[in-house]
């Protein structure tokens, strides 16, 4: 079993002991995705802790669009228990980059993509595709974008 799957089994198991009701809801969301995702296609199969990674990111990016919606309909209960299940959740995710750093990145990705003749918003799509891989879950793919998007007009 991966061991992130299984870190967020004796998680589950202790938050229920400590009756911690908001974190034992969480983990047993993201358990029931990762299961979801497991069984998914032809095939059941296990998951790799990259692939649990991205399950869990999927989910934390579904509690920080919920509680946006939820605090802009005025329901300030529900956005508040979705931003303490994502707090649950970024226990689990890698250390997200800060705006300097995926500055920077970027700003190397648009030199690479300028020296091989791509300029201009025409070379958004090498940038992002340079970009990603370093990234690797430590940045959303909107994030990323704003930063390419903003460099290329500044550039």
């Amino acid at each position: 079993m991966a061991d992130l799957k299984q870190r967020l089994q004796s998680d589950l198991t202790e938050a229920i002991r400590s009756r911690d009701e908001v974190t034992a809801a969480t983990l047993r969301m993201a358990l029931t995705a990762i299961r979801s995702g497991e069984v998914a296609g032809t095939v059941a199969r296990e998951l790799s802790d990259d692939e649990v990674l991205a399950v869990l990111g999927k989910e934390g990016k579904k509690r920080r669009e919920a509680a946006t919606a939820f605090a802009d309909a005025g329901r300030t209960e529900q956005s508040a228990r979705e931003l303490a299940e994502l707090a649950v959740l970024e226990g689990y995710l890698p250390q997200q980059l800060s705006d300097d750093d995926l500055a920077a990145l970027v700003t190397s990705a648009i030199a690479d993509a300028a020296s091989s003749g791509a300029t201009g918003m025409a070379a958004m799509g090498r940038v992002m595709k340079a970009v990603q891989p370093q990234v690797a879950g430590r940045a959303e793919g909107g994030r990323i974008a704003a930063e390419v998007k903003r460099q290329l007009a500044a550039g």
